[in-house]
């Protein structure tokens, strides 16, 4: 049955569309002001309902990590969107049936005039959020789906517990590709290329930098790269070259039919000589990445010595700095005064940087222009499904160590590289971090009082760790110094590390 309510008088044209005012600051008032009481207590409730809602959701939004992982679900961006757009129209229909029941029985064209034009401009207030979010909504759906690779159907969901999901693999491995293309040069050039490899629960990294001029590369046992071209001699062009060679040729790409089979097909070139599973590639391009690092606001790094960069004569200046995106690029790429593994190594510093200085509330804050300059440059096969959890790793990751290997002179020769050498480096690498890892979980559950015993043990390995480490500056220095021809006994550039060891990024990143 209808609502029953004694009359109520009906106020003037003015008086109304106050009344429908304020339905849009608290819906359900016009309902009581016009004795729906039913009708506008329900409304009200709704609307604290509502309110004590959204406040639990912005309490719960208020871990970085949480928000980031719905930020980065589609389906979670559609539901937000739709919802949005469902409440704006409930809530336009209670702003018009406000003004409807208040309205006055008679009044004038130009009173009436005023009212259609005022209740449609409430309602458009009302909106016109709800069409934000409903943009901001689809675009970001839009740059996921089209940046990330497709889910394969036995994917787990990125719902599932952060460690859980990547099922019985303690480590998980991404090659980092910086591209190189131009109107003024043919094909892409793939100038920097490092292998992530991440403990997934302890946010342990260890970087591989490839240099671009590795020679005699072999390929993947029972590939039509590797019937080409095959060992001991292997690749007749450098490391770099390989991305395009199956660029002009995909039915020499390892597993074809992929998206991008050139970047799938180095990456799994690089992960059978090096010897590890490399799982996933990001690909940027060089020329966008300052975009990227816009988008995070920059990036605050120490420089030791001015590095010249620009086409002007202008150079980064020694200290701290927080270099622009175009200042980043150049950290990364200049060789002035120094070579490919000088760069190298320079790189190696500003991912550790990037790496502490970004958090997932940078990621959500910042999500719109990323999405924007992501899709411009970013492309990579991680299926959308697992996106969310890589926000997980990179939160782990500075709670971590971070080390380098570099697969470069003189460790490693470019010309004549021993693989086999090379898969024995890069395996002691990971397991020295793995055993690490191992030590100080059981010095953690073993020491009786974890305080004070703890702190002593910290002491001696440190003592220990420092006497190893003279010891093999002292002969790695030898090793420097014959290779390079420099009186100093070690290299000075940032991140530029020698020796069979892998080196904390901490030490030689200033």
């Amino acid at each position: 049955m209808p609502e029953s309510s004694p009359p109520v008088s009906r106020p003037g044209t003015a008086r109304a569309l106050l009344w429908t005012a304020l339905s849009v600051i608290l819906p359900g008032s016009a309902h009581l002001r016009a004795g729906k009481r039913r009708a506008g207590t329900a409304l009200i409730v709704g609307y604290v309902v509502l309110l004590v809602a959204a406040g639990v959701a912005a309490y719960l939004m208020g871990d970085a990590t949480r928000a980031a992982r719905l930020a980065l679900r589609p389906n979670v961006l559609l539901a937000l969107g739709g919802s949005a757009v469902v409440l704006a129209l409930l809530w336009c229909t209670v702003v018009v049936h406000s003004y409807v029941l208040l309205r006055p029985e008679r009044s004038g064209v130009l009173a009436r005039l005023t009212s259609v034009v005022v209740v449609a401009a409430l309602c458009l207030t009302v909106a016109a959020p709800a069409a934000a979010t409903l943009r901001g909504t689809y675009i970001a759906h839009d740059r996921l789906t089209s940046i990330f690779g497709a889910d394969a159907p036995d994917h787990p969901s990125s719902s599932e517990d952060p460690t859980a999901v990547w099922g019985d693999r303690d480590r998980v491995s991404m090659l980092l590709i910086g591209s190189d293309g131009g109107d003024n040069r043919y094909g892409v050039r793939t100038d920097s290329m490092m292998v992530a490899n991440i403990d997934v629960e302890h946010g342990d990294v260890v970087l591989i930098g490839l240099p671009r001029n590795l020679q005699n590369v072999p390929f993947p046992e029972d590939s039509e790269l590797a019937e080409l071209y095959p060992e001991p001699t292997g690749f007749d062009q450098l490391l770099q070259d390989v991305y395009q060679v199956v660029e002009e040729d995909p039915e020499l790409a390892v597993t074809p039919g992929v998206p991008n089979p050139a970047a799938d097909t180095l990456k799994d070139t690089i992960g059978y000589a090096i010897g590890l599973d490399v799982d996933y590639y990001a690909m940027v391009d060089m020329q966008g990445f300052e975009d990227l690092i816009d988008a995070i606001g920059g990036v605050r790094i120490r420089i030791e010595d001015e590095i010249p960069w620009g086409h002007r004569g202008d150079v980064l200046e020694p200290g701290v700095q927080q270099l622009t995106g175009q200042q980043s690029l150049w950290y990364v790429r200049s060789r002035i005064g120094s070579d490919d593994y000088t760069r190298m190594g320079r790189q190696g510093c500003l991912i550790q940087a990037v790496a502490e200085q970004v958090d997932p509330w940078t990621v959500v804050t910042s999500f719109q222009d990323l999405a924007d300059a992501a899709e411009a440059t970013l492309e990579t096969d991680v299926p959308l499904a697992l996106v969310s959890n890589f926000v997980d790793l990179a939160e782990l990751v500075p709670q971590g160590s971070m080390r380098t290997l570099q697969l470069s002179p003189p460790q490693v020769s470019t010309a004549y590289p021993d693989w086999e050498e090379v898969r024995e480096m890069v395996a002691e690498a990971v397991q020295e971090q793995e055993d690490a890892q191992a030590a100080a979980e059981e010095d953690a559950t073993s020491t009786p009082d974890a305080t004070e015993t703890g702190a002593a043990d910290d002491d001696a390995p440190d003592e220990d760790a420092d006497t190893s480490e003279e010891g093999a500056e002292d002969e790695e220095s030898t090793e420097w110094q014959d290779w390079s021809g420099s009186p100093s006994a070690s290299p000075t550039t940032p991140g530029r590390q020698v020796g069979d060891e892998p080196a904390s990024l901490d030490e030689i990143c200033p």
